[in-house]
């Protein structure tokens, strides 16, 4: 259960960018379950410098690439939820099929929602037209960035941890950004690294959609609304 987990935070570690405590065992229990030991961070007071985090984030991003294309090396969870990560040349194809598509599917299976699933199908079609004239590679992202998964240690520096990895676009990262509290001062630092690309704006709720699916099919239909309505302004938008 913890390999995806461990191999996340080491991938992470290795990039010397931002602080994660770095894994030194999984394995199984006896009795049933699953075990990960890890280095022990001693937490601060406070919840570190917006700028920092930004800064170091990106850095990560930045030195952080794959020559496999989109994907990891094995299959993890996002909460509860399997995250398929096969290997893929083309992000829009990625985002689509193992992202988007298979949240859609498990909403679709677990709570007959065909009026969600058939929606979102339509945007999948017409999702490229968001990426006209963006540069995309695959970074390696930490896939669950939430305020939950942020923290800083004791000499004030930004610590991440608890990762749902894998190599994807970057601006994917902020897609938790309703309940990670990122300001002004975070997004700012971040783009002095990783420059904005065009069109960013327009898929900033695309990369929120993933989410937002995820806790409809981990808490239920509380989160459909915000999934239907993002969906729903970008078939205006893309005219589908």
């Amino acid at each position: 259960m913890f390999e995806g987990e461990a191999l996340g935070l080491k991938a992470m570690y290795d990039t010397k960018s931002i602080r994660v405590p770095l894994p030194y065992k999984v394995g199984s229990l006896p009795t049933g379950g699953s075990f990960i030991i890890m280095e022990f961070i001693q937490f601060g007071r406070s919840r570190g410098d917006q700028s920092a985090l930004g800064r170091k984030l990106a850095e990560m991003h930045k030195s952080a690439k794959s020559d496999k294309g989109y994907g990891f090396y094995v299959e993890n969870t996002i909460g509860s939820t399997p995250q398929i990560n096969t290997w893929t040349a083309d992000w829009i194809e990625f985002y689509s099929k193992h992202r988007l598509g298979y949240q859609l599917k498990l909403i679709s299976q677990r709570f007959g929602d065909s009026a969600i699933y058939e929606k979102g199908q339509r945007l999948i079609e017409k999702m490229h037209l968001l990426f006209d004239g963006a540069v995309i590679e695959p970074c390696l992202l930490h896939g669950d960035l939430w305020s939950g998964n942020i923290s800083a240690d004791a000499n004030g520096d930004p610590v991440i941890l608890d990762p749902a990895c894998y190599y994807g676009h970057n601006e994917a990262e902020f897609g938790m950004s309703w309940c990670a509290g990122f300001g002004g001062d975070f997004y700012s630092s971040y783009f002095e690294v990783m420059p904005k690309q065009p069109g960013f704006e327009k898929r900033r709720d695309l990369y929120l959609l993933y989410h937002y699916l995820n806790h409809y099919n981990l808490f239920g239909s509380g989160y459909r609304s915000s999934a239907m309505s993002i969906i729903d302004d970008y078939l205006r938008m893309l005219k589908a």
